[in-house]
């Protein structure tokens, strides 16, 4: 492997460094993008209990913001519960936004990553057939062997670009895709959340 890294020239440095972040973000994103811990099930019957209960007070409140993102967004709901249905529903769509935001952390660097790596790895290509012709231009045809190295190192370049890139590009659309589906699963919830503590729908 250190060979390979070696004979594919100085472009090999970034591309290394573009693949271990691109590794760093993609563990951490399939841990924090969980279902289980976005949208924890049943929280929403857990909080018409607690309502029903007379427990649901300012502790329980923040005990629930700090369960989960979903929790913060019904949190942020249940705090202005006392004052209609569009105050519940703006400070939710608040706090809704913020939340969205922080689910797609990382995935801009990612998606970077992804578009960044080629390139990266065509400009060692280029780098290697620059090196080609100037041996050809030195040498003539005759010396082999520096052909071959100014060639390995052009293809080594593109080949590891590419396989940074593919599997970056992968994941960078499934998390959009996921994040997407917990959003809107996120907006379901809470307009549940309205609906039964405003007396417009019965709880399930």
């Amino acid at each position: 492997m250190f060979e390979i890294v070696k004979d594919g020239g100085w472009m090999m440095i970034p591309i290394i460094l573009c693949s271990i972040v691109a590794m760093a973000i993609i563990g951490e994103r399939l841990w924090s993008l969980q279902r289980k811990r976005i949208i924890p099930a049943e929280l929403v019957a857990y909080i018409w209990q607690l309502h029903r209960d007379g427990k649901l007070d300012d502790t329980a409140v923040r005990r629930i913001k700090l369960s989960s993102p979903l929790g913060r967004i019904l949190a942020a709901g249940l705090s202005n519960r006392r004052h209609g249905r569009e105050i519940m529903k703006t400070s939710i769509e608040e706090v809704g936004r913020q939340v969205a935001h922080e689910l797609e952390r990382y995935l801009t660097a990612l998606g970077s990553i992804a578009a960044i790596t080629p390139l990266l790895g065509l400009l060692g290509t280029v780098g290697g057939i620059i090196r080609v012709f100037s041996d050809i231009a030195v040498g003539g045809m005759g010396d082999a062997t520096l052909l071959s190295a100014g060639i390995s190192e052009a293809l080594i370049c593109t080949a590891s670009g590419l396989a940074v890139a593919i599997p970056s590009l992968f994941f960078h659309r499934h998390f959009e895709r996921l994040v997407d589906e917990h959003v809107l699963r996120l907006e379901e919830e809470a307009l549940r959340l309205i609906d039964i503590m405003q007396g417009n729908r019965e709880a399930d």
